[in-house]
Protein backbone atom coordinates (compact mmCIF):
# COMPACT_ATOMS: atom_id res chain seq x y z
CA UNK A 1 0.00 0.00 0.00
CA UNK A 2 3.00 2.43 0.75
CA UNK A 3 4.36 1.52 -2.30
CA UNK A 4 1.57 1.95 -4.54
CA UNK A 5 0.80 5.34 -2.99
CA UNK A 6 4.24 6.88 -3.49
CA UNK A 7 4.49 5.68 -6.87
CA UNK A 8 1.85 4.43 -9.18
CA UNK A 9 2.90 1.43 -11.03
CA UNK A 10 5.87 0.04 -8.86
CA UNK A 11 5.43 -3.48 -8.51
CA UNK A 12 9.44 -4.75 -8.63
CA UNK A 13 11.10 -3.36 -6.03
CA UNK A 14 13.78 -3.76 -3.67
CA UNK A 15 16.85 -2.02 -1.67
CA UNK A 16 19.77 -0.77 -3.68
CA UNK A 17 22.28 -3.99 -2.22
CA UNK A 18 19.31 -6.63 -2.60
CA UNK A 19 19.43 -4.69 -6.35
CA UNK A 20 22.91 -5.34 -6.77
CA UNK A 21 23.73 -8.29 -5.22
CA UNK A 22 20.96 -10.44 -6.38
CA UNK A 23 20.33 -8.63 -9.87
CA UNK A 24 23.76 -7.16 -10.53
CA UNK A 25 22.11 -3.46 -11.26
CA UNK A 26 22.74 -0.02 -9.32
CA UNK A 27 20.55 2.45 -9.14
CA UNK A 28 20.11 5.60 -11.02
CA UNK A 29 21.65 9.09 -10.11
CA UNK A 30 18.88 11.09 -8.98
CA UNK A 31 15.97 8.34 -7.95
CA UNK A 32 13.86 8.79 -5.42
CA UNK A 33 13.84 5.93 -2.60
CA UNK A 34 10.27 4.37 -1.63
CA UNK A 35 9.40 4.39 2.00
CA UNK A 36 8.39 1.07 3.20
CA UNK A 37 8.01 -0.17 6.81
CA UNK A 38 10.88 -2.35 8.08
CA UNK A 39 10.53 -5.96 10.12
CA UNK A 40 11.78 -5.80 13.25
CA UNK A 41 12.39 -2.24 12.51
CA UNK A 42 11.18 1.12 11.74
CA UNK A 43 11.58 1.85 7.89
CA UNK A 44 13.40 0.97 5.20
CA UNK A 45 14.35 2.26 1.69
CA UNK A 46 13.50 0.53 -1.73
CA UNK A 47 13.76 1.30 -5.53
CA UNK A 48 11.63 0.03 -8.24
CA UNK A 49 13.37 -1.38 -11.20
CA UNK A 50 12.65 1.69 -13.26
CA UNK A 51 14.99 3.06 -11.47
CA UNK A 52 17.66 1.10 -12.04
CA UNK A 53 20.32 -0.17 -14.21
CA UNK A 54 22.78 -3.16 -15.10
CA UNK A 55 26.21 -2.51 -14.17
CA UNK A 56 26.65 -5.00 -17.19
CA UNK A 57 25.06 -6.58 -20.48
CA UNK A 58 24.92 -9.90 -18.19
CA UNK A 59 22.49 -7.80 -15.71
CA UNK A 60 19.47 -7.33 -18.04
CA UNK A 61 16.19 -8.48 -16.42
CA UNK A 62 12.85 -9.99 -18.41
CA UNK A 63 11.11 -7.43 -20.46
CA UNK A 64 8.08 -7.90 -18.88
CA UNK A 65 9.55 -6.64 -15.37
CA UNK A 66 12.27 -3.75 -16.72
CA UNK A 67 9.97 -2.35 -19.81
CA UNK A 68 6.62 -4.31 -20.30
CA UNK A 69 5.30 -1.24 -22.88
CA UNK A 70 8.97 -0.11 -24.80
CA UNK A 71 8.57 -1.05 -28.53
CA UNK A 72 10.77 -3.20 -29.86
CA UNK A 73 10.97 -1.06 -32.87
CA UNK A 74 10.32 2.41 -34.30
CA UNK A 75 11.04 6.01 -33.12
CA UNK A 76 8.73 9.29 -33.16
CA UNK A 77 9.64 12.68 -34.23
CA UNK A 78 7.12 15.64 -34.40
CA UNK A 79 3.86 13.21 -33.96
CA UNK A 80 3.50 12.91 -29.87
CA UNK A 81 3.82 17.22 -29.53
CA UNK A 82 1.41 17.50 -32.69
CA UNK A 83 -1.02 14.41 -30.91
CA UNK A 84 -0.33 16.33 -27.83
CA UNK A 85 -1.37 19.78 -29.29
CA UNK A 86 -4.26 18.94 -30.91
CA UNK A 87 -6.03 16.99 -27.90
CA UNK A 88 -6.54 20.07 -26.18
CA UNK A 89 -8.98 20.61 -28.92
CA UNK A 90 -11.12 18.03 -27.60
CA UNK A 91 -10.46 19.60 -23.98
CA UNK A 92 -7.97 16.70 -23.30
CA UNK A 93 -4.49 17.73 -21.06
CA UNK A 94 -1.37 15.61 -21.38
CA UNK A 95 0.51 15.75 -18.18
CA UNK A 96 3.84 13.51 -17.90
CA UNK A 97 4.69 12.39 -14.40
CA UNK A 98 7.19 9.45 -12.64
CA UNK A 99 5.64 6.23 -12.65
CA UNK A 100 6.84 2.69 -11.75
CA UNK A 101 7.64 -0.16 -15.00
CA UNK A 102 3.92 -1.29 -15.00
CA UNK A 103 2.74 1.94 -15.69
CA UNK A 104 1.85 3.02 -19.09
CA UNK A 105 -0.79 6.01 -18.14
CA UNK A 106 -3.82 6.64 -17.92
CA UNK A 107 -7.21 8.83 -18.98
CA UNK A 108 -10.18 10.38 -16.79
CA UNK A 109 -12.55 12.42 -16.45
CA UNK A 110 -12.43 15.85 -13.98
CA UNK A 111 -14.49 18.43 -13.33
CA UNK A 112 -12.14 20.94 -13.15
CA UNK A 113 -13.23 24.08 -13.80
CA UNK A 114 -10.23 25.33 -16.20
CA UNK A 115 -9.70 26.13 -19.84
CA UNK A 116 -6.87 25.23 -22.25
CA UNK A 117 -5.97 27.91 -25.04
CA UNK A 118 -6.08 26.00 -28.23
CA UNK A 119 -4.61 28.21 -31.48
CA UNK A 120 -8.00 29.26 -34.05
CA UNK A 121 -5.15 30.59 -36.41
CA UNK A 122 -2.01 31.90 -36.82
CA UNK A 123 -2.25 34.88 -39.36
CA UNK A 124 -2.15 37.92 -39.39
CA UNK A 125 -1.42 37.41 -35.82
CA UNK A 126 -2.13 34.77 -33.25
CA UNK A 127 -5.56 34.23 -32.05
CA UNK A 128 -6.44 31.16 -29.28
CA UNK A 129 -9.80 29.83 -28.11
CA UNK A 130 -10.79 28.74 -24.50
CA UNK A 131 -11.84 24.92 -24.63
CA UNK A 132 -13.26 23.35 -21.19
CA UNK A 133 -10.76 21.22 -19.67
CA UNK A 134 -12.66 17.68 -20.10
CA UNK A 135 -10.11 14.70 -19.59
CA UNK A 136 -6.61 14.49 -18.03
CA UNK A 137 -4.30 12.14 -20.00
CA UNK A 138 -1.14 11.10 -18.15
CA UNK A 139 2.14 9.44 -19.54
CA UNK A 140 5.16 7.40 -17.66
CA UNK A 141 7.88 10.39 -17.98
CA UNK A 142 10.41 7.48 -17.51
CA UNK A 143 9.05 5.95 -21.18
CA UNK A 144 10.92 6.73 -24.23
CA UNK A 145 8.80 8.83 -26.74
CA UNK A 146 7.90 5.95 -28.64
CA UNK A 147 6.51 4.47 -25.71
CA UNK A 148 4.87 7.71 -24.83
CA UNK A 149 3.52 8.04 -28.34
CA UNK A 150 2.26 4.37 -27.84
CA UNK A 151 0.34 5.14 -24.60
CA UNK A 152 -0.99 8.40 -25.76
CA UNK A 153 -2.88 6.14 -28.69
CA UNK A 154 -4.27 3.96 -26.47
CA UNK A 155 -5.60 6.31 -24.11
CA UNK A 156 -7.23 8.16 -26.67
CA UNK A 157 -8.27 4.95 -28.75
CA UNK A 158 -10.53 4.73 -25.33
CA UNK A 159 -11.81 8.42 -25.37
CA UNK A 160 -12.36 8.50 -29.28
CA UNK A 161 -14.21 4.84 -29.14
CA UNK A 162 -16.58 6.20 -26.83
CA UNK A 163 -15.82 5.02 -23.25
CA UNK A 164 -15.37 7.64 -21.13
CA UNK A 165 -19.02 9.36 -22.93
CA UNK A 166 -18.86 12.20 -25.05
CA UNK A 167 -19.21 15.64 -25.05
CA UNK A 168 -21.13 16.25 -28.07
CA UNK A 169 -22.57 13.46 -30.09
CA UNK A 170 -21.59 14.44 -33.34
CA UNK A 171 -17.78 14.71 -32.60
CA UNK A 172 -17.60 10.94 -31.43
CA UNK A 173 -20.16 8.67 -29.97
CA UNK A 174 -20.84 7.51 -25.81
CA UNK A 175 -20.44 3.86 -25.02
CA UNK A 176 -19.72 4.00 -21.64
CA UNK A 177 -21.53 0.88 -20.53
CA UNK A 178 -19.40 -1.63 -22.97
CA UNK A 179 -17.82 -4.34 -20.71
CA UNK A 180 -13.93 -3.73 -19.82
CA UNK A 181 -12.32 -6.54 -22.27
CA UNK A 182 -14.32 -4.96 -25.29
CA UNK A 183 -12.93 -1.41 -24.05
CA UNK A 184 -9.23 -3.05 -23.57
CA UNK A 185 -9.68 -4.48 -27.21
CA UNK A 186 -10.56 -1.72 -28.72
CA UNK A 187 -7.55 0.34 -27.48
CA UNK A 188 -5.06 -1.38 -28.03
CA UNK A 189 -6.52 -2.74 -31.90
CA UNK A 190 -6.71 1.31 -32.12
CA UNK A 191 -2.90 1.71 -30.74
CA UNK A 192 -2.04 -1.32 -32.43
CA UNK A 193 -3.35 0.41 -36.23
CA UNK A 194 -1.80 3.90 -35.76
CA UNK A 195 1.25 2.42 -34.28
CA UNK A 196 2.01 -0.20 -37.04
CA UNK A 197 1.40 1.92 -39.69
CA UNK A 198 4.30 4.63 -38.34
CA UNK A 199 6.67 1.82 -37.91
CA UNK A 200 6.21 1.36 -33.92
CA UNK A 201 6.17 -2.59 -33.15
CA UNK A 202 4.53 -1.87 -29.39
CA UNK A 203 3.35 -4.76 -27.25
CA UNK A 204 -0.33 -3.89 -28.69
CA UNK A 205 -0.01 -7.15 -30.76
CA UNK A 206 0.74 -9.41 -28.07
CA UNK A 207 -2.44 -8.04 -25.92
CA UNK A 208 -4.19 -9.14 -28.87
CA UNK A 209 -2.72 -12.27 -30.15
CA UNK A 210 -2.78 -13.26 -26.15
CA UNK A 211 -6.68 -12.95 -25.77
CA UNK A 212 -7.45 -14.86 -28.99
CA UNK A 213 -5.41 -17.37 -27.39
CA UNK A 214 -7.84 -17.53 -24.56
CA UNK A 215 -10.87 -17.00 -25.93
CA UNK A 216 -12.69 -18.75 -28.96
CA UNK A 217 -13.69 -15.41 -30.42
CA UNK A 218 -13.26 -11.43 -30.50
CA UNK A 219 -15.24 -9.67 -28.02
CA UNK A 220 -18.24 -7.67 -30.07
CA UNK A 221 -16.05 -4.51 -30.65
CA UNK A 222 -17.36 -1.62 -33.13
CA UNK A 223 -14.88 -2.24 -36.27
CA UNK A 224 -16.17 1.22 -37.52
CA UNK A 225 -15.46 3.04 -33.70
CA UNK A 226 -12.16 1.50 -34.27
CA UNK A 227 -11.46 2.52 -37.85
CA UNK A 228 -12.70 6.46 -37.30
CA UNK A 229 -10.67 6.72 -33.42
CA UNK A 230 -7.51 4.89 -35.28
CA UNK A 231 -7.52 7.81 -38.52
CA UNK A 232 -8.25 10.60 -36.55
CA UNK A 233 -5.71 9.47 -34.55
CA UNK A 234 -3.67 9.44 -37.16
CA UNK A 235 -4.10 13.03 -38.49
CA UNK A 236 -3.43 14.19 -34.90
CA UNK A 237 -0.05 12.97 -35.06
CA UNK A 238 0.36 14.61 -38.38
CA UNK A 239 -0.80 17.95 -38.91
CA UNK A 240 -2.38 20.84 -36.85
CA UNK A 241 -6.23 20.58 -36.47
CA UNK A 242 -8.40 23.24 -36.20
CA UNK A 243 -10.79 23.45 -33.31
CA UNK A 244 -13.80 22.12 -32.91
CA UNK A 245 -17.23 23.44 -33.73
CA UNK A 246 -19.21 24.13 -30.69
CA UNK A 247 -22.53 24.95 -32.02
CA UNK A 248 -22.67 21.46 -33.96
Amino acid sequence: MLIHTQMQGAKYVAPPDRWLRQYGRRIKTGAHPLVILQPMGPVMFVFDVSDTEPIDEKSTLPREVENPFEPSHGNVSKELGLTTENAKRDGVSVIEREAGSQSAGFICTVTKRKFLKVLKKSQPRPLFVSIPLRYELVLNSKHSSAARYATITHELGHLYCGHLGTPNKNWWPGRQTLAADICEFEAESVCYLVCKRLGIDNPSDQYLSGYMKKHADTPPISLDGVMKAAGLIEKMGCERLKPRNLKQ
